[in-house]
């Protein structure tokens, strides 16, 4: 009788804590940010739920948005990004294309 009791007061609350846990980071997920057009590709900017990564999903302007992107690439931020597709891409005359 006393196992049964030390179960339910010490075994289920932990179970319960790690199960909140695993599934807080399971709910986690990426969302779009912005999409645009730019020479021959368009792209969509992607966001961590904490906005700590961004990634551009890029394709040819042709292409479904459901095909797979012609590629993906990582940034710090989403300023960087979207100077990246810019000068990378769209062939924009940025200052900061020149750096």
């Amino acid at each position: 009788m006393k196992l049964i009791q030390i179960l339910k007061v010490a075994v289920i609350p932990v179970l319960a804590v790690f199960s909140c846990l695993s599934i807080s980071n399971i709910a986690l997920a990426d969302y779009l940010n912005s999409e645009g057009t730019g020479g021959n590709y368009r792209y969509q900017l992607w966001t961590s739920d904490d906005n700590s990564n961004y990634y551009l999903k890029i394709w040819s302007s042709e292409a479904s948005s459901e095909s797979k992107a012609y590629t993906t690439s990582y940034f710090a931020s989403s300023r960087e990004a979207l100077i990246y597709f810019d000068c990378n891409y769209a062939k924009k005359n940025l200052p900061e294309c020149r750096q």
